[in-house]
């Protein structure tokens, strides 16, 4: 008897672990993120970079994209995930005029922080404020 309990213990804490993995790469983008912070900017931009990044923001919703930054109206178009391996994601944006631009990512932990490499070593950390 005590073994069955300890077994049915050990899967109540497992399966909902194991369910939370099993989301496809676009599922576990979708939401809104908005910019928190900025990784490895020169010591003299960090606050100018930390304000602009603080603006920017990247909304999902099932296959459609929002991109906000600073000083631009909000770029709407479709996007795609065309790689992902564990928690890096490539995903490739397209706009409705037929351009399309592609981003690397990487979640972080329990998927409520996103980490935009946009080049240079530098990444934008974006927070997941809404599924």
């Amino acid at each position: 008897m005590r073994t069955r309990v300890s077994t049915a213990l050990a899967l109540a804490i497992a399966l909902p672990a194991v369910a939370g993995c099993s989301k496809s790469p676009r599922d576990r983008l979708q939401g809104r993120w908005l910019g928190e912070s900025i990784v490895n900017a020169p010591s003299d931009q960090v606050t100018r970079a930390t304000g602009w990044v603080t603006g920017t923001a990247l909304d999902f919703s099932g296959s459609k994209v929002t991109v906000t930054i600073p000083a631009e109206s909000p770029r709407n178009g479709t996007f795609k995930v065309t790689k992902a391996e564990g928690d890096r994601l490539t995903v490739a944006f397209l706009r409705p005029e037929g351009s399309r631009d592609e981003a690397e990512f990487q979640m972080g932990p329990d998927d409520k922080k996103l980490h935009w490499n946009i080049g240079g070593g530098q990444e934008i950390v974006l927070a997941k404020i809404q599924n």
